[in-house]
């Protein structure tokens, strides 16, 4: 529903959903089960109605997948290895015709953080940043050595090929989309090339409705968050850029608080947070949009906490006072130890609040849980008459984690 606010002074159309409230799961006491909420988020632009079930569908299987592992797997391959998402297999090429994708990941427990930029020949880069993640957290190389937590370019592909990440060739990461995009996009610069001042009008609405009409509109990144049973926090990106970027282009994914955050509660923060952004890049770097969510995010009010971050620290954010039309998305996770009304001390659980906000034109993100046997999928969209890169929405809704303790 459209809500009428007093933010309609800042231009702002605002959407909330409550998606879920309630008890999520119930975890049999037994030390060995693993108990988490996942979300992942295939990127913010444009998903075309006639794809929208191909992009449920991948949003589905990568939480499954991550619901089958570890609370942290959240370098599972589904999404990278999807021809419908932006990163690993089927990524924008560049200017030359090249796959140079980015990620990272954070551990809230630790607060360490792994990140690949401009890697080539690499199928699922977030593998190698949650390496280097894991590698830090063994301690200093020899002769002191403070081990790396960012790599890029040939420099990360080495580095993956040393520590048992395999290789893959650049030609096989290209898909037919990707490389009929690439083509498209390329003749379309040759022809703005060859005029003075670019397209006229009636071009440029015909560029605009060719990059929905083909899904090029799509955006940056894929990401993921995820709590377990004991409220600590993770998240992940992973993307191959925007389309015809300059090669060595990074964008937001591999940098720190740009592409994710993930913090657990401390004397500081009462809440654990998580977060992951998509969208155009330069954008989300130079607001720092992630790190800036998650402090948000200790607000008491979670919703509007976020409501305002994207309106004042991206939107109308200083940093991009010189663009007409920002772009960008962001999945939130915050959790806290919940106590009920009638409190047991055999019944533990985590309160857990999920939200995701866009200007963008949509966003899909899914969600389940490790007791789920089946994943949820939504594509939310800005309401009618909404401009993108000047309106947001928002939605979410609060879930509860029961935890039965061993007895």
């Amino acid at each position: 529903m459209t809500v009428d606010t007093a933010y309609r002074h800042l231009q702002i159309q605002l959407v909330y959903q409550l998606w879920y409230t309630g008890a999520l799961a119930t975890i049999p006491s037994r030390t060995n089960d693993i108990s988490l909420l996942c979300s992942f988020l295939p990127g913010a632009g444009y998903h075309s109605e006639s794809k929208a079930k191909e992009y449920k569908h991948v949003c589905k299987r990568a939480c499954q997948r991550v619901s089958l592992f570890c609370p942290f797997a959240l370098t599972c391959p589904v999404l990278p290895d999807s021809p419908f998402t932006n990163a690993g297999m089927g990524s924008n090429l560049n200017l030359s015709g090249e796959i140079e994708c980015d990620a990272s990941i954070m551990d809230g427990k630790s607060l360490h953080y792994g990140a690949v930029g401009a890697v080539s020949g690499i199928n699922n880069p977030v593998l190698v940043a949650n390496r280097l993640l894991s590698e830090a957290q063994k301690g200093k190389l020899s002769a002191g050595r403070i081990p790396p937590c960012f790599l890029v370019g040939r420099g990360a592909h080495d580095w993956a090929v040393s520590h048992g990440i395999p290789p893959c060739p650049s030609e096989k990461m290209a898909t037919k989309f990707s490389l009929s995009a690439y083509k498209r996009n390329k003749h379309k610069m040759e022809l703005a090339e060859k005029v003075e001042t670019g397209f006229n009008h009636h071009s440029k609405k015909r560029r605009q409705a060719s990059e929905t009409e083909n899904g090029s509109g799509l955006l940056d990144t894929v990401g993921a968050i995820v709590v377990d049973r004991e409220g600590n926090v993770a998240a992940a990106v992973s993307s191959g850029g925007l389309a015809m970027k300059h090669p060595g282009r990074v964008g937001q994914a591999a940098h720190h608080g740009c592409g994710c955050w993930a913090e657990n509660t401390s004397t500081l923060n009462p809440y654990s947070t998580a977060v992951s952004t998509s969208g155009c890049g330069e954008h989300l770097i130079r607001t720092m949009l992630a790190r800036e969510c998650s402090s948000a995010m200790q607000c008491e009010d979670a919703h509007q906490a976020l409501l305002e971050a994207m309106q004042n620290k991206f939107i109308s954010s200083p940093f991009l006072a010189s663009e007409d039309c920002v772009l960008g998305g962001v999945i939130v996770l915050r959790c806290c130890r919940y106590s009920d009304a009638q409190p047991s001390a055999d019944i533990q659980a985590i309160l857990v609040e999920f939200l995701w906000s866009h200007t963008t034109e949509s966003m899909c993100v899914g969600y389940m849980s490790a007791q789920d046997g089946k994943a949820k999928t939504h594509i939310s969209r800005l309401p009618p008459g909404a401009v993108a890169g000047q309106s947001l929405a928002i939605e979410g809704g609060v879930c509860r984690l029961v935890i039965s303790p061993l007895n």
